[in-house]
């Protein structure tokens, strides 16, 4: 792999891994629980990416069926999150 695409996969991965820092901490601390949710949703989109660099630093196809998984999964929790939350509002 040339210098300057390993390069930029390594910043692309910095600059990911500060995100997912931020996210994290909006996820622990943040104000209300839908910013709480809409982190984590955020953080499954920042990990699929991540997977996917990796995929390509690796020259692998592997990974592929990870991200998929990562995807559902993050998608399936995210409507969770919102039912959860809808239903809570609907009780106060």
């Amino acid at each position: 792999m040339s210098t300057g695409l390993s390069f930029i996969l390594y910043g692309c991965l910095i600059v990911i891994s500060i995100s997912m820092i931020m996210l994290l901490y909006r996820a622990i601390v943040g104000p209300t629980n839908p910013d709480r949710a809409v982190a984590l949703d955020t953080l499954g989109v920042n990990i699929i990416a991540a997977t996917g660099l990796l995929a390509i630093q690796l020259r692998s196809i592997e990974l592929n069926d990870v991200i998929l998984i990562i995807g559902i999964l993050s998608f399936i929790s995210t409507v969770a999150i919102a039912k959860f939350l809808e239903k809570r509002e609907d009780h106060e």
